[in-house]
């Protein structure tokens, strides 16, 4: 599978910056878990490389890595980081997703 996956210059630089605090790689993984309010949830993590079969993404030295079977239901999608008078958050635009949850973290296919 093709995998199309991005990774905009602000969250690659919140990326780099959490990475570079923690003494890590700029290594940020994108993975889905069933959950959340509207049936999966995204769950990011720093990791310390990426594994056999991930999908990767590079925008100014910081890797989005996703597995294989959470590319499935984000392959295509945006990931940014956002700031705002609520909070600030990575946001995924995912075009797989049918439905989605007011707050961002959920999605349904």
């Amino acid at each position: 599978m093709t995998s199309s996956l991005t990774l905009t210059e602000a969250a690659a630089s919140r990326v780099g910056l959490i990475a570079k605090k923690q003494g890590k790689p700029a290594i940020l993984r994108l993975s889905v878990e069933g959950g959340g309010c509207s049936g999966f949830q995204y769950k990011f993590d720093l990791d310390d490389a990426p594994e056999e079969g991930d999908a990767v993404s590079e925008t100014a030295g910081v890797k989005l890595v996703v597995d294989p079977v959470s590319l499935d239901l984000v392959n295509g999608c945006t990931v940014d980081y956002v700031e705002s008078l609520g909070g600030a958050a990575f946001r995924v635009e995912n075009p797989n997703a049918a439905a989605g949850c007011g707050c961002g973290s959920s999605f349904g296919i």
